[in-house]
């Protein structure tokens, strides 16, 4: 990745704190939209000082077709997304809010379909690009309770694969990981941390990820890759 421009979302929060590391150690040039200035703080405390100069931050909620657009026009190029935003709520079918329905959706599938959008534009523009969404267990197996997020994370492997579908022949790929329960601060909260020794750590995802965006990786399309650790 050493000289490649990267949009990184998501490269904030609880797994971008593994994958944001990872990244910037292969030499890429980084743009990371943010909602909150205390994530960015909250970066800037993991990363060494020469790293973080390649880092660019850019106001922008991706859940807005225009503040899309305007982060892909800011970066003029993309060579690599790696789309890591997502988050998840439980409850049973019968007693979820529709409410809360179409914003998993609205998270975790519209996000990545409008970074995918805006980034394959400028990718099929200049005849290169990698992408890795991320996906979930969930949406390959689903599981009761989770019924809109596994809905929503089958959706962003039907998006991923249908774009490597419409860039065979290119030097384009598209691929997604399927993570289980994702060792964060955020899930230990929410589940607590008696099994989290078996979940899997951001760094491990990282590794993945910088894989399918590297130049081994190259025939490696619609592929969608479980990241399960011990669960």
């Amino acid at each position: 990745m050493k000289g490649k421009k990267v949009l990184l979302t998501g490269g904030t929060g609880g797994l971008g704190l593994g994958v944001t590391p990872a990244v910037l150690a292969q030499g890429a040039e980084v743009t990371i939209p943010y909602r909150h200035s205390k994530d960015v703080e909250r970066l800037k405390d993991i990363i060494p000082p020469e790293d973080f100069t390649r880092i660019h931050f850019i106001p922008a909620n991706l859940e807005d077709e225009a503040s899309v657009e305007y982060v892909i026009s800011r970066i003029g190029r993309v060579d690599v997304l790696i789309h890591l935003v997502g988050g998840f709520s439980m409850g049973k079918t019968h007693e979820y809010s529709y409410y809360s329905w179409k914003k998993e959706f609205e998270l975790n599938l519209n996000t990545t379909f409008l970074a995918c959008k805006y980034s394959l534009k400028s990718m099929l523009e200049h005849g290169y690009g990698r992408i890795v969404t991320v996906s979930s267990r969930a949406g390959a197996e689903p599981a009761g309770k989770l019924a809109a997020y596994s809905a929503a994370k089958a959706g962003v492997i039907a998006l991923t694969k249908a774009i490597a579908d419409e860039t065979k022949g290119t030097n384009i790929t598209a691929n997604t990981i399927l993570p289980s329960v994702i060792d964060t601060p955020s899930n230990q909260k929410a589940m607590g941390a008696e099994n989290a020794d078996k979940w899997v750590k951001p760094e491990s995802i990282a590794q993945v990820i910088c894989f399918l965006v590297s130049e081994a990786a190259k025939d490696i399309r619609g592929a969608a890759i479980p990241v399960y650790g011990n669960v």
